[in-house]
């Protein structure tokens, strides 16, 4: 079997700044958003956006898993430059509140009978929920909070706590206690 072949580095980067702005867009916008709108956003033309993604849903996709890729490696990187597990367990959940609610639209998009959103629900819990358990232990260890919170509860009762957000209600103070609640 070949290898695919690696993109370039300023392909990487473009395919970054395109991703970067959809998600921008679908966050303005909703995943309805013009094509030319995400075009403008990246600085690219219209053509550059077909190139890289086909067609909407596989834009939306890669938007979906570009974040889900973010959230995965800041669980890492804040454990080693934070102050303490706990310190970087409420930043990561700060940062999985952030992805959570700026999906909205993304739902609706996702019961498409498209194929390629079958899987993307698996790969989000895949992905995050051993970040999640791995700052969890962490914390624990370190006598921060209290042992015995699963990582996909913690994270299902997060995301159910972040529906419905918008003007009229933002999840983060509800969250916030729900993560001082940990504390051992």
């Amino acid at each position: 079997m070949v290898a695919a072949p690696r993109k370039r580095a300023d392909a990487r980067r473009n395919e970054k700044s395109l991703l970067d702005a959809a998600a921008e867009a679908f966050v303005a916008a909703g995943v309805d958003v013009p094509v030319r709108e995400v075009a403008a956003r990246a600085g690219v033309g219209v053509g550059t956006i077909y190139r890289h993604f086909p067609t909407r849903a596989d834009l939306i996709v890669a938007v979906y898993r570009h974040q889900i890729e973010a959230c995965a490696d800041a669980g890492p990187a804040l454990l080693a430059s934070t102050a303490s597990p706990y310190a970087a367990l409420t930043a990561w959940i700060d940062q999985f509140v952030a992805f959570l609610v700026t999906k909205h639209g993304l739902a609706e998009a996702m019961r498409s009978d498209n194929a390629g959103f079958a899987t993307l629900h698996a790969y989000f819990l895949d992905r995050l929920v051993p970040v999640c358990g791995s700052l969890l232990q962490a914390a624990v260890g370190a006598g921060e909070i209290r042992a015995g919170v699963q990582p996909f509860e913690l994270m299902h009762g997060v995301g159910n706590l972040c529906v419905g957000a918008g003007p009229d209600y933002d999840p983060r103070r509800l969250v916030g206690l729900l993560i001082a609640g940990l504390r051992a």
